[in-house]
């Protein structure tokens, strides 16, 4: 089975491995003259509960979770 992946999902994948992953005390801020799909990937990552702000702020425990995920699967396909 094929499926279509939506060009936001990639948004999220890319604005979540910006996040910094040595330290859960340094985080992210989403300015707003930022591009309209960064600003909508943070948005979006934050209505699913992976970061602390709509704007970026820090990883929560899901969102390290996810990132170490992602970073596993970038490694695998680099």
């Amino acid at each position: 089975m094929i499926k279509n992946y939506s060009d936001t999902l990639f948004d999220e994948m890319q604005l979540l491995a910006k996040f910094p992953t040595h330290s859960q005390l340094e985080g992210i801020k989403i300015h707003n003259d930022a591009a309209p799909a960064v600003i909508n990937a943070a948005k979006s990552l934050f209505d699913k509960g992976l970061i602390s702000l709509p704007d970026g702020g820090y990883l929560t425990d899901s969102g390290i979770e996810i990132v170490d995920h992602l970073h596993r699967v970038l490694a695998t396909l680099s």
